[in-house]
């Protein structure tokens, strides 16, 4: 949803693929309009693919300024006249747009530039499915579910399909290694951290989107070995071992970043910044977030931050490079 623009756009279970959409412009040629996609394979070439891309007279001046509308003509596109049509509009739209003199250029009775017919009753609305369809591909995977949208555009789809990205991220990740009940499991992280026991970490991953960020949890059990000798009568988890935990997460984060990562080894080349904030005892649960920074061929940075109950524990950034296992 985005409140501002008034916009609204979900996806709801469905068994098949269906797309309805509505506008609501104030604006008696345009008005409410309403329509459902129901089959891709045998409505969007009859009945979607013709629906003309559309935009009101007032805007024509500002998207062609911006380099916007660059092949829109008075076949290609309708222009909703939502102002007075004037002799400037006129001679804007005959010199950006290639427009013969013996051609008109009228406002028309219909509330639509030149009364150009509609090919369908709610053409503009047809469009918005065929703009949603444009940015869903960007998504790469095919999507069962029902879409539905009020006022929808290309930013409310775009971020819609963002959300979908990373949804799908996590179910190829959690597919390939095998999460259960999370993104990754212990058993999951195993296939991915060299790291074993006593020295692994991280217990799960809860949230993680390739490239950006990646957010672990740590059970810090009395069972611990290090409480032995850290300290006897007033356990407290070692800060190395918290920042151990957040260079596991950020390893984690960052193995799933390159191409080959079975083939790769991660090293850490620096830590900067590092803040205690808060002593970590028995019973707390770490979570540990890795936030990428910036990723350049074989050296990236990224910033780890964990927290107990809300609160920040322990702060830091850290440097890795990237080595092919080979050249160990």
């Amino acid at each position: 949803s985005q409140p501002e623009r008034k916009t609204d756009i979900h996806i709801i279970p469905f068994d098949g693929f269906r797309i309805t959409l509505m506008v609501d412009y104030a604006n008696p040629a345009l008005g409410t309009q309403y329509t459902t996609l129901e089959s891709l394979e045998k409505e969007f070439y009859t009945e979607f693919a013709g629906a003309r891309t559309f935009c009101f007279l007032s805007e024509v001046v500002e998207l062609r300024q911006r380099g916007l509308i660059k092949g829109g003509n008075l076949d290609n596109a309708i222009v909703i006249v939502d102002k007075e049509f004037t002799p400037e509009d006129e001679k804007f739209l005959r010199e950006n747009f290639d427009i013969p003199p013996d051609r008109k250029i009228f406002a028309g009775k219909t509330g639509i530039l030149n009364d150009t017919p509609l090919r369908f009753y709610n053409e503009p609305v047809r469009h918005k499915v065929v703009d949603l369809l444009g940015d869903l591909a960007l998504l790469g995977a095919f999507v069962k579910g029902h879409i539905i949208g009020a006022r929808s555009g290309h930013s409310a789809n775009v971020a819609l399909v963002k959300l979908l990205r990373k949804k799908l991220e996590k179910q190829r990740l959690s597919a390939k290694f095998g999460g259960r009940g999370a993104v990754l499991d212990i058993r999951a992280i195993n296939k991915i951290l060299p790291h074993r026991y006593p020295f692994l970490m991280v217990d799960r991953v809860i949230d993680f989107e390739s490239g950006k960020y990646a957010v672990a949890i740590k059970n810090v059990s009395i069972n611990e070995p290090f409480f032995q000798g850290h300290f006897p009568g007033h356990p407290v988890m070692p800060g190395v071992l918290i920042i151990e935990a957040m260079a596991q997460t950020g390893g984690f984060l960052m193995m799933n970043s390159v191409p080959d990562p079975e083939h790769t080894v991660t090293y850490f080349v620096g830590v900067d910044n590092v803040r205690f904030k808060k002593p970590v005892v028995p019973g707390d649960q770490l979570v540990l977030r890795a936030e990428m920074i910036y990723f350049k061929r074989r050296m990236c940075k990224f910033k780890g931050t964990a927290t107990v109950d809300g609160e920040v524990v322990c702060e830091g950034e850290f440097i890795a490079t990237f080595v092919p296992k080979e050249e160990e």
